[in-house]
């Protein structure tokens, strides 16, 4: 198992940012910490790193109880938001610092550094300084550099947060790429929920210090456990159970709010018996698909998402009446709160 983590707290103050927390990530995977900011993943990570201390519970890395090991016993590697690469230091002196600190022959650091470049798409960049280097150019840097040592695991905690949203898609498609070449465990800190869809294998999803799911993205998104994950994962829209829109469809619930996926949004121009009144108060474009906002009849409003073929067979026009149903929708008994 590549790492463990059993019933694992941490208390800052009166602040609890780890309320014990039990996980298990399988060697060889990409792992992402999903959840809004103060739900606890950055702790999460730097307990699993050595850079924090539990308050309780243990640490497994890579079969060995690592609870209190320093960060240097772990064999781990890390990558920060900010790169924190060494300014005065070239492309392959920073790829190549902690072979060197580790004094390992000069003819193995050069190779591994030449091996690395070319891995992370680098070739030829190796004299320049960070400053001469993009933003996307130097979270690479980072990585091979995370890389170098040959870590059992390897954490990255919002590892593209400050960049733009081109280059971070770009990246991330990167690093499933990269992972895959290479195949160490690894956890990654995000609050991007298309993020973690598009690149883990698994997602922890995490809120107020506890874990509310764990499971692949197409499990966390279409089965999710509670009402703070579907309200947290993709957009919805978050409906009184007595909304019209329910009405004649067959759906019940005893609880006070229904959760309704957009793309579960049925839009017709002709009424038939299960569906209700609507207006297109708005139409936003967003390229490959079309969001429509419907006011019904009692004065709420309803997000729709269509496909462009969807959407042209329609003809919608603003202030047009139309008939919307839901095709699916889920209900939960916890309250959630982001």
């Amino acid at each position: 198992m590549g790492i463990v983590v059993q019933d694992v707290s941490k208390q800052f103050g009166s602040f609890l940012a780890v309320d014990q927390v039990s996980l298990e990530v399988k060697t060889g995977s990409l792992v992402a910490l999903l959840g809004p900011s103060g739900s606890g993943k950055s702790t999460l990570l730097r307990l699993i790193s050595g850079l924090e201390m539990p308050d309780s519970g243990k640490v497994f890395v890579t079969g060995r109880d690592a609870t209190y090991e320093s960060v240097q016993d772990r064999n781990i590697g890390f990558v920060f938001q900010h790169y924190a690469l060494f300014k005065h230091l070239s492309v392959r002196k920073n790829i190549a610092f902690g072979l060197e600190i580790r004094k390992a022959p000069k003819g193995k650091i050069k190779a591994k550094v030449e091996e690395l470049l070319e891995l992370v798409q680098l070739q030829g960049l190796g004299d320049r300084y960070p400053s001469q280097l993009s933003g996307g150019q130097r979270q690479r840097v980072a990585l091979a550099r995370a890389l170098a040592v040959e870590p059992k695991v390897l954490l990255l905690d919002e590892p593209f947060g400050a960049l733009d949203a081109k280059v971070r898609k770009d990246l991330r498609a990167w690093l499933r790429r990269l992972h895959d070449e290479v195949h160490v465990t690894t956890v990654f800190v995000t609050h991007d929920q298309e993020e973690a869809m598009e690149v883990s294998d698994e997602i922890v999803v995490m809120n107020k210090g506890r874990v509310e799911q764990v499971g692949t993205p197409a499990q966390i998104y279409d089965n999710p456990a509670s009402a703070f994950v579907m309200s947290f994962i993709g957009p919805v829209n978050v409906l009184p159970s007595t909304s019209r829109i329910f009405e004649g469809n067959g759906f019940e619930s005893t609880h006070p709010e229904v959760f309704l996926r957009p793309q579960d949004v049925l839009i017709e121009t002709q009424q038939n018996g299960t569906t209700v009144p609507a207006r297109v108060s708005r139409l936003i474009h967003l390229g490959w698909e079309i969001q429509a906002e419907l006011t019904l009849d009692d004065g709420q409003v309803v997000t729709a998402h269509l496909t462009r073929e969807r959407f042209d067979q329609l003809k919608l026009e603003p202030q047009q009446r139309v008939y919307v149903k839901p095709k699916e929708a889920k209900a939960f008994p916890l309250y959630y709160s982001i």
